[in-house]
């Protein structure tokens, strides 16, 4: 097994239950995970296996029932609700399927939304979104128009931008390429592995084999078990077609 000094983030024999009325619903039961720096991994099972789930508690957004979650070897259940998002918003940035970018919004207002709540002056701001933008593959231009101005696969790289702002050492995305098409999925998963090229950890959960094989290992799930790790064949990942 890693040691913690090792792993950026590691899960140690966690278990997480979901109670409705008297049932009592194990959607993770015994997870051993460890992610190291600079790691691309991804995560793979059928519908209702615990994928969003493992990855809510790798997000630290949901505390395991039982077990531990360490982040750079702290155990994150001593630390304070305060503090833990604190921790979450400093080291983890996050991306989804759906998006999430605010209609009404300007490209520029969605970025920006990451940096309000820790009062970056504005013009420190511009400096960090435009940044942003361009290590997710964006262009200057889109700035000023709205996510609905924006194809599928450029609104995700905005989804991208928005996550990479704060500087996070760990990327967590939730089928980043389920609402894409297959060209704009392959663009996500370059501008990914440009990123995690740049040292950038990324954890993603997926359910298509040819973004599975983008990364460098994949972790198998079902029924709350990891049940096993596979290689990637690198040669049947979705962004690499004939330049493997």
């Amino acid at each position: 097994m890693t040691s913690s000094e090792d792993a950026i983030m590691q899960l140690r024999d966690v278990w997480k239950a979901y109670r409705v009325g008297d049932i009592i619903t194990w959607a993770l039961r015994g997870i051993n995970l460890s992610v190291l720096r600079g790691d691309f991994i991804s995560i793979m099972g059928p519908s209702g296996s615990g994928k969003t789930t493992l990855l809510n508690v790798l997000g630290l957004l949901d505390r395991p029932t039982k077990g531990k979650v360490y982040v750079d070897g702290l155990d994150v259940s001593t630390v304070s609700p305060d503090e833990l998002a604190r921790i979450r918003n400093r080291k983890i940035g996050f991306v989804f399927q759906q998006f999430n970018l605010v209609a009404r919004m300007s490209v520029y207002e969605n970025i920006e939304l990451s940096l309000i709540p820790a009062r970056v002056p504005a013009a420190r701001r511009r400096e960090m979104i435009l940044r942003a933008l361009k290590s997710a593959g964006g262009e200057v231009e889109w700035l000023t128009k709205k996510p609905t101005q924006l194809s599928g696969g450029q609104q995700q790289r905005v989804a991208i931008a928005r996550a990479l702002v704060n500087n996070p050492e760990i990327i967590l995305a939730d089928e980043p390429t389920g609402n894409l098409d297959r060209a704009s999925a392959s663009v996500v998963l370059r501008t990914f592995l440009k990123l995690n090229r740049g040292g950038q950890t990324i954890i993603m959960v997926t359910h298509n084999p040819e973004v599975a094989n983008c990364t460098n290992k994949i972790y198998l799930i079902s029924d709350g078990v990891i049940t096993g790790i596979r290689t990637p064949s690198r040669g049947e990942c979705i962004a690499l077609e004939g330049n493997v």
